[in-house]
């Protein structure tokens, strides 16, 4: 068995929610949220903000910790256990440019139900659920976008 952590961002600005389209040679596709493998040396939250900036082109900030969610999958000869770590995150406009070398051929900011019906996993579709709750509930506090968190 492998283990594998990655951290994510579930990305809002002006209440919609940054999605990646990934098409991997026509057998892996579907639209997800933004999320890569920790590096040597790296925290959780760097790992976020970088794959995040990297996979997009997003520039995002860090609004708080949402959940973990966990997976597993086969790959030749053994089964992956994933970890995935995800961060609620406000970015600085609607700026967003797909990672080719990722295969994402397409990025974009969608609305809650939209977003929610495009995601692929379920597992994604429950962290973006929380996520928006989160931003909901600050947004209603009128802490979304200050430093008051």
């Amino acid at each position: 068995m492998i283990e594998a952590v990655s951290c994510g961002g579930v990305v809002i600005f002006r209440g919609k929610i940054l999605l990646l389209y990934k098409n991997y040679k026509n057998k892996y596709e579907g639209w997800v949220l933004p999320k890569g493998t920790v590096e040597q040396g790296e925290e959780h939250k760097e790992t976020a903000l970088r794959e995040v900036f990297e996979e997009s082109g997003a520039k995002a900030t860090i609004i708080k910790y949402v959940d973990k969610s966990e997976y597993s999958f086969a790959v030749p000869d053994d089964i992956v256990e994933k970890e995935v770590h995800w961060y609620l995150m406000m970015a600085d406009s609607y700026y967003s440019k797909p990672q080719k070398e990722e295969f994402f051929v397409d990025s974009g900011y969608y609305k809650y139900h939209e977003a929610y019906h495009l995601l692929k996993f379920s597992n994604e579709k429950q962290i973006l659920e929380k996520a928006y709750n989160e931003y909901l509930e600050l947004k209603k506090k009128n802490l979304w976008g200050s430093s008051k968190y």
